[in-house]
């Protein structure tokens, strides 16, 4: 899974980084108005963790550009001004979720979880599809009950794709979900074939009822019997 943190406290940014790394989530920061802007007209997030107070723009502004570009990431509002009417306001933005400052990590860890699943899981705490099984947040994988043991982006590339089961996910999206903006140091996609013709044996040899089918040339998708 994949965030983006628009921060504009150095020290804070940092700590919910830090904390959210070792949660296994791709992490991804903007410390200003700009920043935040130019990733968000770029990239893809599963959730954002915005501020509405940066030194150059309105937090808010960010909110509105980014549903009127009609991506489906969940956010959440982190902020120091409490006031009904900013919280309001950022819910008719379509916020999902506002949490005051100061807060601690774990009632934040929570939040994600839960608006996460709304977006992504249809409320549920596991992806099931056929004879799988996925817990993201304990990141196992369950074929036929029997726990089958994937390494952490071979994890990240199966629940991508599973979240996103029947529809294309073309290498180059695949690849930025999974290792972020880094990805851009790279010239070509070897390190995804590896991991995906692993994953595929994994799922074979325990008998998984899907298929991780390749596009040739374009992607991959996850598609049932």
């Amino acid at each position: 899974m994949k965030i983006l943190i628009v921060e504009d406290e150095p020290e804070m940014l940092q700590n919910i980084q830090f904390q959210l790394e070792k949660e296994n989530y791709t992490v991804e920061t903007a410390g200003t108005y700009d920043e935040g802007l130019e990733k968000l007209a770029i990239y893809d997030y599963d959730c954002i963790l915005l501020d509405i107070t940066l030194p150059d723009g309105d937090g808010l502004d960010l909110l509105e550009f980014h549903r009127k570009s009609e991506k489906n990431s969940a956010v959440i509002i982190l902020s120091a001004k409490n006031s009904l009417d900013d919280k309001l306001s950022g819910l008719n933005l379509g916020a999902d979720d506002y949490l005051p400052k100061p807060f601690h990590f774990a009632e934040l860890n929570a939040r994600i979880n839960a608006v996460l699943r709304r977006r992504s899981f249809d409320g549920n705490d596991f992806i099931e599809i056929e004879n799988v099984s996925i817990d993201p947040r304990q990141r196992t994988l369950h074929i036929n009950g029997k726990e089958v043991i994937l390494n952490r982006k071979e994890f990240d590339i199966f629940l991508y794709l599973c979240v996103n089961r029947n529809r294309l996910i073309r290498k180059s999206a695949l690849a930025e979900h999974v290792w972020g903006d880094h990805i851009d140091q790279s010239d070509d996609y070897s390190f995804i074939y590896a991991q995906i013709k692993n994953l595929r044996k994994k799922l074979i040899d325990n008998g998984a009822e899907l298929e991780l089918k390749a596009i040739y040339g374009i992607g991959y998708k996850i598609i049932t019997e």
